[in-house]
Order: structure tokens, then sequence, then C-alpha cells
């Protein structure tokens, strides 16, 4: 059956406003303002999508969970024997999209990745719900998983290690730091005139640029 994908709607009919020339000098504070705003109408503001590219240079993306903006970066954690954590080993640069279609606005940000210092990431562990730790320690993410059984098994094991050990976090438990050079916000508007900034670092200060939608 032929499927038509322009009936749908995109946006709300009632959109933000975005006045471009009342912007703050750097892009973290704008960041927080948007992502303040998004959590007032819309689930897990805070999703992100963490785009990686892997040994062969072909792009990866996939959905994580912001964990926090401090200073100039932006923090995202997870294990690093995970598919993403072993890209961002051999090419430690990615990008961060940000898609909040019931306010019409996205943030993009592309930057360099640096690792937080091991007090800290195992924090972040520690800090995770009972279930979340479980699924960290059980490992093997994105293998093939041959029976379901053998999750179960492994979930029940890791499950009373975390009960024993609710202090631990894994070696591999790692917060990874993504400091942009580049932050762009886009704020949708019915008449096709998005209107689209852009942060640029040059030589560790951020030059605004207005973009063509």
């Amino acid at each position: 059956m032929e499927r038509t994908l322009r009936g749908w709607p995109s946006f709300p009919r009632e959109l933000p406003d975005f006045d471009i020339d009342a912007s703050p000098a750097g892009p973290r504070e704008l960041f927080l303002e948007w992502l303040d705003e998004a959590g007032e109408h819309v689930l897990a503001p805070h999703a992100v999508t963490l785009s990686t590219v892997d040994a062969d240079g072909v792009p990866d993306a996939r959905v994580v969970i912001l964990k926090d903006v401090d200073g100039d970066t932006w923090a995202v954690a997870t294990s690093s024997e995970s598919p993403k954590g072993a890209q961002l080993a051999k090419n430690p640069f990615a990008a961060l999209t940000f898609f909040w279609p019931g306010r019409g606005r996205q943030v993009r940000l592309r930057g360099s990745v640096g690792l937080a210092d091991p007090e800290v990431s195992a924090a972040d562990f520690t800090a995770r719900p009972p279930a979340s730790r479980v699924e960290a320690f059980i490992g093997r993410q994105s293998e093939v998983l041959e029976d379901p059984a053998d999750l179960e098994s492994a979930a029940e094991v890791a499950r009373r290690w975390v009960e024993e050990n609710p202090d631990v976090a894994p070696e591999t438990w790692t917060r990874y730091l993504v400091t942009p050079s580049e932050v762009e916000f886009w704020q949708a508007s019915h008449d096709r005139r998005h209107r689209r900034l852009r942060y640029r670092s040059e030589n560790g200060i951020w030059r605004k640029e207005r973009l063509w939608p």
C-alpha cells in the first residue's frame, strides 16, 4: 500500500518566539533556557541523539540522556566497551542533536569529546536507578542475543551483584564530555522562514552567525 508522509502535522499551531538579537553571548545560557522551556511541554527534553563515526568512517547514531551541562561541556555517559564508547576511543569527536517537535525547536552541537575524572564517572553510575545499574553490569551491549533466557539469567546475576555492591561502579562506566566548537539553535516557523542561530568558537571566543533557513 502506498504511504503518503505529507499529511502529518510537524509542529503545533502555536510556536514560541525566538529573538535572535536578544540572544546571549554564549550558547550555554540559551541552551539551558530552551531545555527548561521544553521540559514544561514535552517528555524527555534531555533525550539527545549522539552521533559518532565507526572505524570504517560510517556514521552511527543513537538516543541517550544528557547528564549535565557544566561550563563549556555537555555530558553523556555509557560503557567504554559499548559500540559508542569504542567509536569515541578511536575518533573522539561527536555530534549531539536535541529535537523538541512540541516546541518546533532543535539544537545541534559538534565538537571534541573528553573523559570525566574516574570518580565523576563512578558517581554518575551510582546515582542511576537500580534497574539501570543492573543493565550496565549485564554488559554485552549490542551483541547478538541468541536466546532471551540468556538475558534473564545474566540479569539475575547482575541484580544480585548490584544489591550486594550498591556503591561499586564498573571500571568501564564513563562520563563523556562534549566540548562543542559549534552550537546551532533552530526555531521552526509556519511560514518556513525558520530562524537559525549558530555559535562558532574561534580561539575560545563565541561568534554568533544568523543562518539562512
